[in-house]
């Protein structure tokens, strides 16, 4: 082979084995894991699945192709969280995403190392996942849900709808620090509003029954839910609970007050999984957790049902009808 010919040889050669590397390090497959204490079947479980899938795939990650997911839903149970976590690290993933605060707990403890985005967690730098929200400096990020001071807002909202209320239950989860904050910041509002708050510590929905029945016992009551699975888990048995028992109740999120609860004042879950997506990408392009700063919802929305106020035998405030980003007929 003539030397010209010899250079030209090695020189397709170069571009060809380039061109393979660069193809393969295209199409290498990621691996999210998902930690979801809920069951697979609930509602909220697929819709916000379906819109952190949807955001991967407008960012070029396809399913089967350069992307594999693997899931673990485990409930509200700690030994099946634990598990779930021993099960979805063993696989070596290239991230995990975490919803709520109890399976970061856990998760926290099980790895240093592997790239955790976590999604509907409360007051992260309280509860010991992050150092600072600016520059988490860790392995862990992610999109909190409430800052601890929504528990006052709660309450004062939820006084403007039942003036007549003089003591309320607040239903959390004690093994959440914060949850336990954002009690305690209704505690602190509720001298000013001359009611009296009743922290309700649960951790199934028979506790739940049982404290909500012997609190209805007495009059001028009202309910407070603190965000944490069960209670998502179990909205329509809290919701039917409530009316039972004459309780005006406020609730995180939305969808609790569009099936029939009194009032809700929160964001939509659904919409925080599409930035998480978006960070789950950065992070498989090579940016660190630590470097991403951990966010908090920019929208909160009003929501208020009239037909389940005039149930209750409330008439809403004009004014506060007004301020509603949503009133239900």
């Amino acid at each position: 082979m003539r030397r010209r010919d010899f250079i030209n040889f090695l020189s397709v050669a170069v571009v060809a084995w380039r061109t393979s590397a660069h193809a393969q390090q295209v199409e290498r497959t990621h691996q999210i894991a998902i930690l979801i204490p809920f069951r697979d079947d609930e509602p909220q479980v697929k819709l916000r699945l379906s819109a952190f899938k949807e955001r991967l795939h407008e960012l070029g990650w396809i399913e089967a192709r350069n992307i594999r997911f693997d899931y673990r839903f485990t409930g509200q149970d700690p030994e099946r969280i634990r598990a779930g976590t021993a099960e979805l690290i063993a696989l070596g993933p290239d991230v995990i995403v975490a919803w709520s605060n109890t399976t970061v707990v856990i998760l926290q403890k099980a790895t240093q190392t592997i790239p955790i985005v976590f999604v509907g967690a409360s007051d992260p730098v309280g509860s010991g996942f992050v150092t600072n929200l600016s520059r988490p400096s860790g392995n862990i990020t992610g999109f909190q849900n409430f800052e601890t001071e929504i528990g006052g807002k709660w309450l004062d909202l939820l006084k403007e709808i039942a003036p007549g209320m003089r003591r309320v239950a607040f239903v959390y989860n004690p093994e959440v620090s914060a949850n336990a904050a954002i009690v305690h910041t209704a505690e602190a509002a509720s001298t000013s509003l001359g009611v009296t708050v009743t922290a309700a510590a649960v951790q199934s929905i028979g506790d739940i029954e049982h404290v909500l029945t012997d609190f209805a016992k007495e009059p001028n009551g009202g309910l407070m839910l603190a965000p944490f699975p069960l209670v998502a888990t179990n909205q329509d048995r809290i919701i039917a609970l409530a009316s039972d028992l004459h309780l005006p109740a406020i609730y995180p999120f939305r969808y609790f007050t569009t099936n029939g609860g009194l009032a809700s004042y929160g964001f939509d879950p659904v919409e925080l999984h599409r930035p998480a997506a978006s960070y789950v990408d950065r992070i498989l392009k090579g940016e660190k957790p630590g470097n991403l700063p951990v966010q908090a919802p920019t929208r909160y929305e009003l929501v208020i049902n009239l037909k389940t106020a005039k149930a209750l035998g409330l008439s809403v405030p004009p004014a506060l009808l007004g301020r509603a980003d949503e009133v239900i007929e």
